[in-house]
């Protein structure tokens, strides 16, 4: 029997995962709370609008971005899907608000070679910065001081650390390059300039994919259907998303894992975890339960807690995994009130607001006549700017006022929505990869069958949690 513990994204994930491999073997998952899906939550505004209190968007590049259509398309959500292109207004306009002014970032080849207004500089100046900066060794550094040393502290400031406030609502100062932006750094390590490593490394790929491409033309005529990522690689799909809110993913999954009889348990807590000779042994409401392999997508901090009395020594790594609280706040005006059409902005914390960001949620997918916002604070500045347990008004206020500030909105909002998401975002600070490995290191060198997926370890995006459910599947099965 396998127990997946977490009934968020990637642990429904992983029990559809697991039931696919379970040869005639029970797959069991174990939800503490009474809720299925984790932070994707889709919210009906009472017009009808949908608000997002987590995840909107979707990306389809690269492995885990095929793996998740894949998922998508299993789970006969494709007639559901809308999409935006790499022409969209959201796609192409990316806003950075700095100086009390909003900023457009370039978005062709020809914008980079033009002075922008964030920076005084053309972006292309940055590769001469790279070009010239001297080569330096090391394991890991933050994407600040990377981003500094090697294109500008302009960019460093205004550019790179409102754009980790978006990926993790992090600081920039304190994430690990060589995790969230592994190929950048290691372009530098290995031929001592991005712009060189990057070259090179494109070059090859040029190369490979032309000797990939003859040897599949032949097989073109025998392979006529094409998959829903397939369609999105050749339509240039920017992002995607679900008509009626992205919770219809987790709760089709649900639906699916139920099918198949898959058990699952909501309001179940694990409160302590037992790795014996011949069985897991977990403490389940204060109840014992036997199981022969565990998948965790539980929060790092959370797995630690339950694993101290017999590994402390991987409960001490695993509760180090920092994470950040975020309040988000919606909105729904009646009319058009956006300056311009765009996916939104980010905010630089050099500009000491409490302010994340902005999501211009209507621009993205539209939403009858109405404009939904989503506003993002707090991250790793949320105890600076609210304490411990701010009130619903006063994040509503904050959230309104400066909005209407920047976008110069005089409309009051007809709909809105609060939420504080309590260490909703691990943080994958500097040696998180050589952390990871340690645990993973640890779980192999004491041959524990216990899996690890989720956010705390492999990335924060959606695509990457989904990702790391499948592999922690193989790997356990690949163990047994």
């Amino acid at each position: 029997m396998t127990i997946v513990l977490g009934g968020g994204i990637s642990g429904l994930s992983a029990a559809y995962y697991a039931a696919n491999n379970a040869k005639n073997s029970a797959v069991i998952l174990l939800e503490a709370s009474n809720h299925l899906g984790g932070w994707i939550r889709s919210i009906k505004s009472p017009t009808g609008a949908i608000f997002e209190q987590g995840p909107r968007t979707i990306r389809p590049v690269g492995l885990a971005g095929r793996n998740t259509l894949d998922l998508v398309e299993n789970l006969q959500l494709s007639n559901k899907l809308i999409h935006i292109g790499s022409s969209h207004p959201a796609t192409r306009n990316r806003l950075i608000y700095s100086d009390e002014t909003l900023h457009l970032l370039p978005s062709s080849l020809k914008g980079v070679f033009k002075t922008t207004s964030l920076l005084d500089r053309p972006l292309i100046n940055c590769l001469w910065t790279d070009l010239t900066a001297p080569r330096t060794s090391k394991e890991d550094e933050s994407i600040y001081d990377f981003v500094q040393r090697r294109l500008g502290q302009d960019l460093a400031d205004k550019l790179i650390s409102p754009i980790i406030c978006g990926i993790c609502a992090g600081d920039a100062q304190k994430i690990s390059v060589n995790f969230l932006f592994k190929s950048l750094f290691e372009a530098e390590q290995k031929y001592g300039s991005i712009v060189k490593g990057v070259l090179v490394n494109r070059l090859k790929n040029i190369f490979s994919k032309s000797k990939d491409d003859t040897g599949k033309k032949d097989n073109e005529s025998t392979n006529l259907r094409l998959t829903l990522a397939d369609v999105a690689q050749k339509e240039h799909w920017a992002l995607w998303g679900l008509q009626g809110g992205l919770e219809q993913l987790p709760q089709a999954l649900a639906d699916n894992l139920r099918e198949r009889g898959v058990k699952i348990q909501t309001e179940a807590k694990c409160e302590k975890l037992t790795f014996k000779s011949n069985c897991v042994e977990l403490i389940i409401n204060g109840n014992i339960q036997e199981c022969s392999r565990v998948i965790s997508s539980l929060p790092a901090k959370n797995l630690a807690d339950i694993v101290r009395e017999q590994h402390p020594a991987l409960s001490a790594e695993l509760e180090v995994i920092p994470t950040v609280t975020v309040a988000v706040v919606n909105f729904e005006f009646q009319e058009d009130v956006l300056p311009l059409q765009a996916f939104g902005f980010l905010v630089p914390p050099k500009e000491n607001l409490p302010l994340l960001g902005v999501i211009f949620d209507s621009c993205v997918f539209p939403q009858k006549s109405s404009t939904v916002l989503t506003v993002m604070m707090g991250g790793a500045w949320f105890e600076k700017f609210f304490g411990a347990n701010p009130s619903e008004e006063h994040l509503l206020t904050t959230a309104i006022d400066h909005t209407r500030d920047i976008l110069r909105i005089e409309e009051e909002p007809v709909a809105h929505n609060v939420a504080v998401l309590k260490d909703c975002i691990p943080q994958h600070v500097v040696g998180h990869t050589q952390r990871i490995k340690r645990i993973h290191d640890y779980i192999s060198t004491h041959h524990i069958p216990l899996g690890l997926c989720g956010s705390s370890y492999q990335g924060v995006g959606l695509n990457d949690v989904i990702l790391s459910a499948k592999q922690a599947v193989c790997d356990i099965v690949r163990e047994r």
